[in-house]
């Protein structure tokens, strides 16, 4: 390929630049002036910017909310969509999950595939194209994204509402070969305020607080109960965590002080989108608890309607919402975080339901299904589905590119995800993970390896080759 001698020749500057993207712990915090998603977020756009800068692209910051970096000449713009932000590292790490350590080949790092990893890729491919001198009959722009991962996209709301819109273009924040459809995504809150308190007569087990999760979009893989027993209830609770961890290969750990019993419950993180890769350490905590002889009360109630209703399932049958279509499938259903007290609960749920239905039918049911059990219910913020025909002159020239490359025959693929492709027309994810890689975006250990992360690099090349004639 025309392009194959040129990238490998900047495989050391592809991964320096990689490895000193991973190190912002980029994930969002509190807001400060200039800084809408944290000054850790910030700096990281800056930085990225500057990079781009150093090779030759004209660059803009969008008040931090995100940037781009640009090169070429015309009216049409290619858009390559990518963003800096990331989910929080979680636990169980076996590198330092900021190092960007490479380990055999494996650039570790949060963010080393979702996407500073492939947002890199972009930057050395179209630094790849210029240097050939081949004639930009538009201009390509990669647009950096701060606030991908909450799912506001706060971030592309304010860019486009200043700057110019691409004719088209892809997002590297997917799969290969190429993804044409996304299931639409909302993200909403079960909320129940407790009004009567636990009856201090009762001698059962009283649930005193409830924390799991970190974000919607990801599967948790801890979650900690306090429980208050004025009875001795050791033996039973001992003995249901024991047949859960033998019977249910859960992983479930009980610290006794006294009256005041701590159970801790692991799982293993995933991507929100695929859920059924990972272990829902809160499902696993409120199957654990619906088995114990639990006070009669609010809280009670609300853990039981979870359990029953959402249980470890990742389709949404228990609630009703177990939609399928032929194009993307069968509805996807995360119960991302929860958090209880002796005041509130709240149950976070994230669900991407199939191409051909709409937000009003499967809201039809949460509404029905909340309340019939006196449970409140919020949408957070939510994406319409995604979908680009196969004869689609974008997808017939990413599927030229993907098969001259890597020899393999395109396949059009359907996902769960949600990518920056819904936010401009004529757009799908493309990349970066191969077919038969481990899918490891927001999991534990999280890497790309070197050779797929050049490899990945060359398809962008070419791909924007094709797309500026």
């Amino acid at each position: 390929m025309k392009f194959n001698n040129a990238i490998n020749s900047m495989k050391e500057d592809i991964i320096k630049t990689t490895q000193e993207l991973i190190r912002f712990n980029s994930a969002e915090t509190t807001p400060e002036p200039g800084a809408p998603f944290g000054k850790p977020m910030r700096d990281c756009l800056d930085r990225a910017l500057k990079l781009c800068e150093d090779l030759g692209f004209n660059t803009k910051n969008v008040d931090g909310y995100a940037g781009h970096a640009e090169y070429g000449e015309g009216e049409e713009i290619v858009g390559i969509l990518v963003h800096l932000d990331v989910v929080p590292e979680g636990t169980g790490w076996s590198v330092d999950p900021y190092s960007g350590q490479v380990i055999d080949g494996k650039l570790f790092g949060r963010g080393s595939i979702d996407d500073k990893g492939p947002a890199v890729a972009a930057m050395f491919a179209l630094k790849a194209v210029m240097d050939a001198d081949e004639k930009f009959n538009k201009r390509v722009r990669i647009i950096f994204g701060c606030d991908e991962e909450s799912g506001r996209w706060d971030c592309m709301k304010r860019y486009f509402q200043s700057e110019e819109m691409p004719s088209c273009g892809f997002s590297p924040d997917a799969d290969f070969p190429i993804i044409n459809s996304e299931m639409g995504i909302t993200i909403f809150t079960l909320n129940k305020k407790f009004i009567q308190p636990d009856s201090a007569a009762c001698t059962g087990i009283k649930i005193k607080t409830i924390k799991g999760g970190n974000r919607p979009n990801m599967v948790p893989d801890f979650c900690e109960c306090e429980l208050d027993m004025q009875k001795d209830f050791t033996d039973r609770v001992q003995k249901t965590a024991d047949l859960m961890n033998e019977k249910l290969n859960a992983k479930i750990e009980i610290d006794l002080k006294e009256t005041i019993c701590v159970v801790k419950s692991y799982g293993i993180s995933a991507h929100g989108s695929t859920p059924e890769k990972g272990v829902n350490a809160v499902s696993q905590m409120i199957s654990f608890l619906s088995k114990l002889p639990l006070c009669a009360g609010e809280k009670t109630d609300f853990v039981r309607f979870m359990d029953s209703s959402v249980g470890m399932e990742t389709d949404g049958t228990s609630f009703g919402v177990n939609m399928e279509d032929e194009v993307s499938g069968k509805l996807v259903f995360n119960l991302g975080v929860f958090e209880l007290n002796d005041e509130q609960a709240a149950a976070t749920i994230n669900i991407r339901y199939p191409v051909t239905k709409t937000r009003d039918e499967v809201y039809s049911v949460i509404d029905k299904k909340a309340s019939e059990a006196g449970v409140e219910y919020k949408e957070l913020t939510g994406k319409a589905p995604l979908y680009v025909p196969a004869d689609n002159f974008l997808v017939k020239k990413l599927s030229d590119v993907y098969e001259r490359v890597t020899g393999d025959k395109t396949k059009l693929i359907s996902i769960g995800g949600g990518t920056y492709s819904r936010a401009i027309k004529n757009a799908v994810a493309f990349g970066p993970l191969f077919p038969g890689q481990p899918e490891l975006a927001h999991q534990k250990d999280e890497y790309v390896s070197v050779e797929d992360l050049l490899k990945c690099t060359e398809i962008y090349a070419e791909a924007i080759s094709e797309l500026i004639k």
